[in-house]
């Protein structure tokens, strides 16, 4: 179980890194329980279903998530990984733009 929850806490401080100026306004809270619930599930999976499956949720959300990442951002007209037009990303995630 600690190889998997190891994997899962790499990629979100990877993920983070890279991809964590999209999340710029989200709420601390918000952020914080969307890591608790991925690292729980994480957990849940390695112990109950195995390795195996914990490594397909593992790789496999944050796969899932890119790829509508990538699908909504072009669906909106908004660039990929430059949020531009800013205003309108902001308008889309509910934000106020200062």
């Amino acid at each position: 179980m600690w190889f998997e929850l190891f994997l899962a806490a790499l990629l979100i401080a990877i993920g983070s890194i890279i991809f964590g100026h999209f999340e710029e306004r989200t709420p601390l809270w918000r952020r914080l329980l969307k890591l608790v619930i991925y690292l729980g599930i994480t957990a849940l999976l390695s112990w109950t279903a195995g390795r195996f499956w914990a490594l397909i949720w593992v790789f496999g959300l944050p796969a899932l998530g890119m790829t509508f990442h990538v699908w909504w951002c072009r669906n909106h007209e908004i660039g990929v990984y430059s949020r531009e037009p800013r205003d309108k990303y902001y308008q889309l995630r509910g934000w106020k733009l200062d």
